[in-house]
């Protein structure tokens, strides 16, 4: 068996919510790979500096759009003819609890977070099928698996996003596809933004003792993306320090 390299040399790479946190790591980490990387977000002036800043390339992308998503798809697949990996990590927060939750509050979040994850699976899999060689890894959520108050529309979205991974898991195995998900707990901007007393509080409930390093959610997604991964889909990997044990 060959040794785990990580090199991703003539692998075409999608990373959406790419210009900040979780997203920026993971495509920083695939070019590290040697991958043509992609980097999608829909703040166009953020995410265009972040891919400047680690050799990768930018697209503005609205991923609650159908027509945006196909645009996207079809600008890298003009540009490398291929797509092989898709890292769907967009997201975005209208946190209330849910007798404040608006009916936007509540569709806005289910079109980014599960929605996106089906419009731009959709838009990769015949690319995939024709190159034989694809690896879907989607970000849900701690939210997603036990709720969290004042979050029932990003949980309800990362719950979904759970039964759309091992369905798709099913669908797309026999082509070759393979379609898992991870569950992170990394220090992100939204958790920067938490006071440090607050902030402390919540890491002494994970046994680790401490938030993740944005860069150790790529490791383990660049492990899914891999060819050694290729006997595993439909599985969610929690990279949570144990949080959720």
């Amino acid at each position: 068996m060959n040794a785990l390299t990580f090199d991703f040399t003539g692998r075409t790479v999608l990373v959406t919510g790419a210009a900040r946190g979780i997203g920026r790591a993971i495509g920083e980490f695939f070019v590290a790979a040697k991958a043509d990387v992609y980097l999608l977000d829909f703040d166009e002036a953020e995410v265009k500096t972040a891919a400047d800043e680690i050799g990768a390339r930018a697209i503005c992308c609205d991923v609650s759009q159908t027509d945006s998503v196909e645009a996207a798809v079809e600008q890298v697949v003009r540009a490398t003819g291929r797509i092989d990996v898709l890292v769907n990590n967009a997201g975005i927060l209208r946190d209330r609890v849910l007798w404040k939750l608006s009916d936007d509050d509540w569709e806005q979040v289910l079109a980014v977070h599960a929605g996106g994850t089906f419009r731009m699976t959709r838009a990769c899999v015949p690319h995939f099928r024709e190159g034989g060689f694809g690896r879907v890894i989607n970000v849900t959520s701690y939210s997603g698996l036990h709720g969290n108050t004042g979050q029932a529309n990003y949980a309800t979205a990362k719950a979904g996003i759970l039964g759309f991974t091992r369905t798709a898991a099913k669908e797309l195995a026999r082509f070759g596809i393979t379609v898992n998900a991870i569950s992170p707990n990394a220090e992100t901007r939204m958790i920067s933004s938490i006071p440090e007393e607050k902030k402390a509080e919540i890491a002494a409930t994970i046994p680790m003792g401490r938030f993740a390093d944005p860069g150790e959610m790529a490791a383990a997604i660049g492990f899914l993306a891999s060819p050694e991964a290729g006997y595993i889909t439909g599985a969610v990997l929690p990279v949570d320090g144990g949080l959720s044990m």
